[in-house]
């Protein structure tokens, strides 16, 4: 078995949450499975609190949809992308979710 690079994975991560078109989200489970890793969504929310700007971490949400605690800014982010939010405050993954990702 190879040895886990977490550099290499954090690049994947980065990589494919740049694909993330906009009024569109992706859970960390989801990436952490197209990156590979599918036990890693954690490890997905992690490189998410430390990527750059231009990878637009704020269309990552849980596997409900929920945004991240203590970020009000993401909601905002989110919905100038027009995506919506359930009364529950959860973003609609019926409507928003991505399902066009590469993962070349």
């Amino acid at each position: 078995m190879s040895e886990f690079n977490k550099e290499a994975f954090y690049k994947a991560v980065y990589d494919l949450v740049k694909q993330i078109p906009s009024g569109f989200v992706l859970t960390y489970g989801t990436i952490a499975l197209l990156c590979g890793r599918p036990q890693n969504s954690r490890l997905v929310g992690k490189a998410m609190s430390q990527a750059p700007q231009e990878v637009f971490a704020y269309r990552v949400v849980n596997h409900i949809g929920r945004t991240v605690p203590d970020w009000a800014e993401q909601r905002v982010l989110l919905e100038a992308e027009e995506v919506t939010f359930k009364e529950n405050g959860c973003v609609d993954l019926k409507k928003h979710i991505w399902r066009g990702y590469s993962t070349k």
